[in-house]
């Protein structure tokens, strides 16, 4: 049963986006699906460690893994505002959609917690590929005990395997 108590903060979501975007945006193997994975950990593997998800975002099984569901109209209104920029391009034969910062992104509704947790999924997932990152989702038991396009259960994280489970060791710098 997916928690009720757990409510979308567009503002929060924009802010964590745009961070991610900043940090990784120009890297060769990041486009939209690195970046699908990477707001999904970092708000899951929070959630382990806290009970409470940085952004409240819904993320969805999709065949390549998790999907959030507010990813196309925080990424409109981040172009929109004239913070990020989009671009077609490809990595290594295959289409990809890149997203480049134009400013230094505001942060001032996440913790020194929140971008703690953010940095560690960075530095562990921004030197895979679409492909290396959609697989790597593929074992978090989150997304394996969800039925297919549904909305994956917060919940779930506490019965991860240990290659997943994060600890408090693991997100200080």
């Amino acid at each position: 049963m997916i928690n009720q108590n757990i409510v979308l903060n567009e503002e929060k979501f924009r802010q964590v986006l745009h961070y991610l975007i900043s940090k990784v945006g120009t890297m060769d193997k990041v486009g939209k699906t690195v970046l699908y994975k990477m707001l999904y950990f970092s708000d899951f593997d929070f959630y382990e460690l806290n009970e409470v998800s940085i952004t409240g975002e819904k993320y969805f099984k999709l065949s390549h893994g998790p999907a959030p569901s507010d990813f196309d109209i925080a990424v409109s209104d981040l172009i929109s505002s004239g913070k990020v920029r989009s671009l077609d391009s490809k990595y290594k034969g295959y289409p990809q959609i890149k997203f480049v910062s134009l400013c230094e992104p505001d942060l001032n509704l996440l913790s020194a917690n929140e971008l703690k947790a953010i940095e560690r999924v960075i530095n562990k997932l921004s030197n895979m590929t679409a492909s290396q990152v959609s697989g790597y989702s593929h074992g978090d038991m989150p997304w394996k005990a969800t039925e297919d396009n549904e909305e994956i259960d917060y919940e779930l994280v506490f019965y991860r395997d240990p290659a997943f489970s994060v600890t408090e060791d693991d997100i200080v710098c």
